[in-house]
């Protein structure tokens, strides 16, 4: 064998041999998890983290075993009907989405990618989005909060921490909530017997007036709404609160952490943390249609005691006891 035969021999055999474990490894195509959020990645990280820390627990580990690939709207909803389709085009394997326009926005992007909710509070069945919560069928499952169930608590709670509330103003933002939230607030609250006025608002710039109309209507407290949006503005919202003193109900623990005066609802966190196990089976092979939508059974009731303070509240020692959270 000549010089030059023996060097051709020798690069077909190395050819054939198998490449190193870590070789082949680095050439895998890992799973690609689309994230669709309402907000910024740098505002309200608490349930992304939990989100990641579910992963975590079930073996995933970003950028080892799989890529999230993240769109924000930065609380602008009009963006993600077009970062749904940028996350659909990336070829994710799934979307992981919350908030009813950000559902309904990867829905119409796709009826093939799985769409996964981390949160909604909003019947889907109703909504649209699936067949029933036990089969949802098609392309979309995940965890799925009523509101209507969680209004009357809010409400209860306001009534008792307030005596002698009968006005309450309704914040609601017209954009990214649905109107059946909305009628359902005001049936539960006239059912306590309160005068309320509802505040439509679709942009930021709004708040201040919706305000000065609820202090003119002589509100004794305002209701904000459940809406992604706000959860973006909530300090906005809080400070507008402080200024024009009225006592606010808010849908979750992050307004109390960040100065509101008192949120009852759901765990968003835990919810988020639920959604990886949801993600963790369909990306091992499970039909998003054929897994059940869960309803989340962890509730919260935080209190602000500084807020009230700065109000001029004494809230009631019973309403104290039932506080989950106390801000002090």
């Amino acid at each position: 064998m000549d010089r030059r035969t023996f060097i051709v021999a020798l690069t077909g055999g190395l050819s054939a041999v198998p490449l190193p474990a870590g070789a082949q490894q680095g050439r895998k195509i890992l799973p690609r998890v689309g994230f669709l959020g309402n907000g910024s990645s740098n505002a309200g990280t608490e349930p992304l983290d939990a989100f990641r820390g579910g992963l975590r627990e079930l073996g995933w580990s970003e950028g080892q075993t799989l890529t999230i690939e993240y769109r924000w709207a930065g609380g602008h909803s009009e963006r993600l009907p077009q970062l749904a389709v940028e996350l659909v085009e990336a070829r994710s394997d799934l979307i992981v989405v919350s908030g009813g326009v950000g559902v309904e926005a990867a829905r119409r992007a796709t009826n093939q990618v799985p769409i996964v909710i981390a949160a909604i509070l909003a019947d889907p069945v109703a909504a649209g989005y699936v067949s029933s919560l036990a089969r949802p069928g098609g392309n979309i499952t995940g965890i799925a909060a009523e509101y209507e169930d969680i209004v009357t608590k809010e409400l209860q709670l306001i009534v008792e921490a307030i005596p002698g509330l009968s006005r309450l103003a309704l914040l609601w933002n017209n954009v990214s909530a649905r109107r059946a939230t909305a009628a359902a607030v005001v049936a539960a609250a006239e059912a306590l017997g309160l005068k309320v006025r509802m505040l439509e608002v679709g942009q930021a710039a709004e708040f201040e007036g919706a305000f000065r109309t609820a202090r003119d209507w002589r509100a004794q407290a305002i209701h904000v709404l459940p809406s992604p949006f706000f959860n973006f503005h909530r300090r906005l919202l809080i400070g507008l609160a402080q200024r024009y003193r009225l006592p606010a109900m808010y849908e979750f623990r992050d307004y109390v952490q960040d100065g509101g005066l008192m949120s009852y609802g759901v765990d968003l966190s835990a919810m988020y943390r639920r959604a990886a196990g949801y993600v963790d089976q369909i990306l091992k092979g499970a039909k998003p249609g054929e897994l059940p939508i869960e309803r989340p059974t962890t509730f919260e009731f935080a209190l602000n005691l500084k807020t009230a303070k700065a109000l001029g509240l004494g809230i009631p020692q019973s309403v104290l006891q039932r506080a989950d959270q106390v801000i002090e």
